[in-house]
């Protein structure tokens, strides 16, 4: 490594940490916005459960993609790889909030692997779409 350079370089050779870290951090602001239309959308019209929850599911398709796909267009080289990154890296985001509001890792497991591969799928794909 060359003397002068950070260990932590945004997207020339080395680890993009800090680009990759934004790309989290909007993904999750973009989460919580479209969460935050869900409940006032539920709170106006009063969807059933089951709506509900195929949304959430399209949401956190939808960040985990915008992500990938933005990780994608700025990285340009091994693109699913770091779209997969990004999306994995939300989904162990989202486990670690779980486990602290729930306390358990019951509600957790039920969907652990199908949100898994769908965050990941999601983000690999934004990836690859790039």
């Amino acid at each position: 490594m060359e003397r002068g350079r950070s260990a932590i370089k945004d997207t020339e050779g080395g680890l993009p940490i800090l680009f990759l870290l934004k790309c989290l951090l909007f993904s999750y602001i973009l989460t919580g916005a479209l969460l935050l239309l869900l409940a006032l959308l539920v709170y106006r019209f009063s969807f059933s459960e089951k709506v509900v929850s195929i949304i959430i599911i399209g949401i956190y398709i939808g960040a985990t993609f915008f992500a990938g796909f933005v990780t994608g267009k700025k990285l340009k080289t091994k693109k699913f790889l770091w779209g997969l990154i990004i999306g994995a890296a939300y989904f162990i985001i989202l486990v670690i909030l779980s486990l602290a509001v729930n306390h358990s890792f019951k509600d957790v497991a039920t969907n652990f692997f199908s949100v898994l591969v769908m965050c990941a799928g999601s983000g690999m794909l934004g990836g690859m779409v790039s």
